[in-house]
């Protein structure tokens, strides 16, 4: 997956695909334990998927946190233009 597909996703859109991607790396790792995993690389490809996954959470809850502080920010300083 590329970033610029999951950047667009809902919060609880990325905890299911990043559950689901789980799943699959479980199943991959247990495939190749087994020997039966004919691509090796799948493995670093799901990792990274949940990396990019696990970024764009943190941006999302980065950005709600940065604008409930700029609407604080704005309460408080039109609180203070009111009073003074």
């Amino acid at each position: 997956m590329k970033y610029e597909e999951i950047a667009g996703m809902t919060a609880k859109d990325l905890n299911q695909k990043k559950s689901e991607l789980r799943q699959s790396l479980f199943e991959a790792r247990m495939k190749n334990a087994l020997g039966q995993l004919t691509n090796p690389m799948e493995i670093r490809a799901i990792r990274r998927s949940i990396a990019r996954l696990n970024t764009a959470a943190a941006a999302k809850v980065a950005g709600a946190l940065q604008a409930g502080k700029k609407a604080s920010a704005k309460k408080a300083g039109s609180k203070a233009k009111a009073k003074g």
